[in-house]
């Protein structure tokens, strides 16, 4: 009786994440303010910027809307995977990839993400190497660096340890017929 009690209070504090990732949708709020104050900032001084303050200016908003499609993904995936399904109409919008992130494939997707949000910012440092001392763009590089061999790390990772249960579920499946046969009635 006291096991089932503490398992149903167990499971009840899922719950406690929910407002964790409603919090998140304040996050995108705070995002997309700022990417339209960089709009407004860039079109407040297009005719007198200069070319690279402009490039600049494009990978800003590039990097929060990486930042604000992470924000999505580790929201929705996250909320479905710990808490509850969404329960969405059916003759509304539903994203594709919407329940099919497991936490293994949105922590690769996070690493991926979190690799291409550095390219931008060393592509930005890049861009301003004069104003930029040498040894802190070297540190720019080593961290870089680091995220990457971190996700390709975890993307080996994760190959190497669900490899066995997708050559199982591969030997289950039905053959698919090739494109000579036609798959026919017994």
């Amino acid at each position: 009786m006291i096991e089932r009690m503490i398992e149903k209070s167990l499971f009840a504090s899922r719950w406690i994440l929910a407002p964790v990732y409603l919090g998140l949708s304040l996050v995108l709020v705070a995002l997309g303010l700022k990417f339209f104050q960089e709009i407004f900032h860039l079109f407040l001084h297009l005719w007198t910027m200069r070319e690279t303050a402009l490039i600049l200016t494009v990978l800003t908003l590039v990097d929060l809307v990486l930042v604000a499609s992470l924000v999505v993904m580790v929201m929705f995936s996250g909320y479905e995977n710990f808490v509850s399904k969404m329960d969405i109409d059916a003759d509304s919008e539903k994203l594709g990839w919407l329940g099919k992130l497991d936490p293994s494939t949105l922590k690769l997707k996070v690493a991926i993400s979190i690799v291409a949000i550095s390219s931008i910012h060393l592509l930005k440092a890049f861009m301003n190497t004069e104003q930029i001392a040498n040894d802190k763009l070297l540190w720019y590089v080593i961290i870089h660096l680091t995220f990457v061999v971190s996700a390709v790390l975890m993307s080996v990772m994760d190959k190497i340890s669900f490899s066995a249960h997708r050559d199982h579920s591969l030997m289950t499946a039905k053959p698919m017929p090739t494109s000579g046969q036609e798959s026919r009635p017994g």
